[in-house]
C-alpha cells in the first residue's frame, strides 16, 4: 500500500562538536526529520575572495591564503600541496608571515596557518567525551529497546557554564530528501537559467553542481563532459524562453551530488516581475570586499 515497513528502516545517529558545543540527533528516516532539513542551519563556509587576498590583505587569514591559493601554484605548479607535510606547511607559514609583515598584519602563526588550510576546527576532549557518550547512549537503546530514544535533537553548550537543550527538529514540508513536495521559485521571467542555478547554489538549498531538465528537454547537465558543452548555451537563455510562459505547466528536475542515491528536486517557477533580472554573473553581495 505504499506505507513504510519499519523492519526496513535502519536508524542513524549523528554527532559533533565545534571548541565547548556539540550536538547530537537520532535520525529514523521517513519518520523524523532528516540530515537534509536542517541544513539551512548552518553557517556556510568562510571564504575570501580573490581580490581581497591578491590586493587589500586585512586579516592574516587573508595573509595565509594568499600563500596557500596564489604563490604555491605559482612555485610548485606540478606539486600538489600535501597538508600534512610539516615542510609544506612551513612554507606556506614563512610565506604568509613574510606577506603580513609587510603589510603590518599581525597573528599569523604556523597553528593558525594550518588552521585556515586544513580547514580545522578545534575540539575539546571533553566536548568530544560528553558527545560521544550521548552517541553511544542512543546506540544502545536502539539496540535494546530499553528505553524511548532521543526526539530528536540534542544541544551541548559548555562554554559558560554547562548547558544542555533537548528538542524536537521538525520535517521541513519542502525538503527535497525526505519530501516529496513540488518547491515553487519566484524568479523574473527574464531571468537566465544560469541565475536560477546560482540561486539553487547559494539560497537555502546550498546545492553542489545542480543539473535541470524538464519532461522534454535536458536544460543543462554538468557531466558527463560532452553533455555539459552541449548544454551550455541554454544558461544565458531567459526563464520565459526555457520554460515557456506558463511555467505551472511545467515540473523542472534538479539533481545534485549532495542528494543520495537517486533523489531528486521537483520544482516549479513562478514568474513575478517584481524580482530582480539576473544574468548570474551578478557580484556576490556578500562578498568581503
Amino acid at each position: 500500500d505504499g506505507a513504510v515497513d519499519p523492519e526496513t528502516v535502519i536508524p542513524m545517529i549523528d554527532g559533533g562538536t565545534e571548541g565547548f558545543k556539540g550536538q547530537a540527533r537520532v535520525i529514523i528516516p521517513r519518520f523524523t526529520s532528516c540530515f537534509e532539513c536542517s541544513l539551512d542551519t548552518f553557517p556556510p563556509q568562510r571564504t575570501y575572495p580573490l581580490c581581497t587576498i591578491a590586493e587589500k590583505p586585512r586579516l592574516p587569514e587573508h595573509c595565509i591564503s594568499y600563500a596557500h591559493v596564489i604563490e604555491w601554484p605559482k612555485h610548485f605548479p606540478d606539486k600538489p600541496m600535501d597538508t600534512d607535510s610539516t615542510d609544506d606547511m612551513r612554507w606556506v607559514y614563512e610565506r604568509a608571515k613574510a606577506r603580513a609583515d609587510a603589510f603590518g598584519i599581525s597573528g599569523v602563526t604556523y597553528m593558525k596557518t594550518s588552521g585556515v588550510v586544513k580547514n580545522i576546527i578545534p575540539a575539546i576532549a571533553s566536548t568530544n567525551a560528553i558527545i560521544a557518550g550521548v552517541c553511544v547512549n542512543e546506540a544502545f537503546k536502539l539496540a535494546t529497546l530499553c528505553s524511548q530514544t532521543l526526539d530528536t535533537y540534542f544541544m551541548y553548550m559548555g562554554a559558560d557554564g554547562v548547558y544542555t537543550h533537548t528538542f524536537r527538529y521538525d520535517k521541513k514540508d519542502d525538503c527535497p530528501v525526505c519530501s516529496s513536495t513540488v518547491r515553487t521559485v519566484a524568479v523574473h521571467p527574464r531571468s537566465t537559467l544560469k541565475a536560477l542555478l546560482r540561486l539553487l547554489k547559494e539560497g537555502d538549498l546550498r546545492l553542489k553542481a545542480p543539473s535541470i531538465t524538464k519532461s522534454d528537454q535536458t536544460l543543462y547537465m554538468q557531466k558527463p563532459e560532452a553533455l555539459e558543452r552541449a548544454t551550455r548555451p541554454n544558461l544565458d537563455k531567459p526563464l520565459v524562453e526555457v520554460v515557456g510562459e506558463t511555467p505551472d505547466d511545467e515540473t523542472l528536475t534538479v539533481t545534485d551530488p549532495i542528494f543520495p542515491g537517486d533523489v531528486a528536486l521537483s520544482i516549479k517557477l513562478a514568474f513575478d516581475d517584481s524580482k530582480p533580472e539576473l544574468t548570474g554573473d551578478e557580484p556576490d553581495p556578500n562578498e568581503d570586499r
